[in-house]
């Protein structure tokens, strides 16, 4: 046991947040509290979380977890549930490293040793897909996921849909399956019949077909549709997940361990998706802090179904040189073979945090802002 000494936080390039908690012992653990857009946001929760936490048992997690939660009376959201992530899975971390033990055997042990994995291809606006997709089977991956569209209008032409059947065909026969983004770009009209298009083709899943808060949109798309869907990225504890199992209105559960609440809420959320025999496929296009605890997850879940990937995701080489496979001492943790990543076997999350970097790097890191696309009449359209 030891309490809390500090609590510090580190914004890096591309676009993440990482979290160090150290304890009055000198044991510690690092978090990712990466909310994408709005870093600033976060970093002014977590000061005050510091000022409230810094001091307690760092071994009590649940007790953090549900304080952080309970008394702050207004619950919940993208900025307060990411921050307590980036806290949660840093105290998974330490206590796990303090036990000399993989973090997944606190949580149960394995259930699996590899984890299936997929990556992104095509960018914002999907384009060269034959040649990203071959470039990705290559690295050894046999899924990927692109964006669906780009933007389009409440209604649109159904020509503006033509490109996204093609390139799902083209990248399946390059021999990867795809899983399709719409990314909530699409309002209802399009999305019907862009998932009708799509369905003689067979793709692995369609993620966001519509905004989240069209929870009855998609309650009627499900019934319109044979392909799986997916979603849960912008869903933040098991509340919210709570009306669309009780819907049966997905196939596949996408929370992100950096939005909603950590490694603790994660686990919850897992387990209710298992008793509606819905999937796990965590949502992480982000940092190598975040990638490993959903690995951790991966590894003690018996819903799990595949990861996401954000090895040279277009968010990163658009930023420069900074990709996952920087911040960590061993980079060979990310290699993938046949579509699959080894189990993490070392203690923790199973990475050792390049600290010297992550300091560098902060002290001129600035902020990533926020994407949008506009329509040509000048409108606000979906990113």
């Amino acid at each position: 046991m030891g309490k809390i000494k500090t609590i510090e936080y580190f914004r890096v390039l591309p676009r993440w947040l990482f979290v160090k908690i150290t304890d009055e012992h000198d044991n510690y653990g690092w978090g990712e509290a990466t909310l994408e857009g709005h870093s600033q946001a976060v970093e002014g929760c977590l000061d005050a979380m510091i000022q409230r936490f810094v001091g307690y048992e760092a071994d009590n997690i649940e007790y953090l977890w549900q304080t952080a939660h309970r008394h702050s009376f207004y619950r919940g959201g993208p900025v307060l549930m990411s921050a307590l992530a980036g806290i949660d899975i840093a105290l998974w971390d330490l206590l796990s490293r303090r036990l000399g033990l993989p973090l997944h055997v606190l949580l149960g042990g394995a259930v699996r040793n590899k984890i299936k994995v997929y990556s992104w291809i095509g960018g914002d606006r999907p384009r060269d897909v034959e040649a990203a997709a071959k470039e990705r089977f290559a690295q050894g991956f046999r899924a990927i996921k692109m964006n669906a569209t780009e933007d389009v209008d409440w209604l649109d032409s159904p020509k503006a849909l033509e490109t996204s059947v093609e390139r799902c065909k083209i990248v399946k026969a390059v021999g990867l399956d795809v899983g399709l983004d719409f990314h909530g770009r699409l309002h209802k009209p399009m999305a019907k019949r862009l998932a009708k298009a799509l369905e003689p083709h067979n793709p692995l899943f369609i993620e966001e077909p519509l905004l989240s808060e069209h929870y009855e949109g998609i309650k009627q798309l499900s019934r319109l549709t044979t392909i799986p869907i997916a979603l849960g990225e912008r869903l933040y504890s098991r509340w919210d997940v709570k009306r669309f199992l009780h819907d049966t209105s997905i196939d596949i559960l996408q929370p992100d361990i950096s939005h909603c609440g950590g490694i603790s809420e994660i686990r919850r959320i897992a387990s209710m998706a298992e008793a509606y025999d819905v999937a796990l496929a965590p949502h992480c296009p982000l940092g190598p802090i975040a990638l490993a605890a959903c690995m951790q997850v991966a590894m003690c879940t018996p819903n799990f179904a595949i990861q996401e990937m954000g090895l040279t995701i277009h968010y990163n080489t658009e930023a420069g040189a900074y990709d996952i496979k920087n911040y960590i001492k061993d980079q060979s943790v990310w290699d993938v073979k046949e579509g699959y990543v080894e189990g993490l076997k070392g203690v923790g999350l199973g990475i050792e945090v390049d600290e010297e970097e992550v300091r560098k790097v902060a002290r001129t890191a600035n902020a990533w802002a926020p994407k949008g696309f506009v329509g040509p009449d000048g409108s606000i359209r979906e990113w």
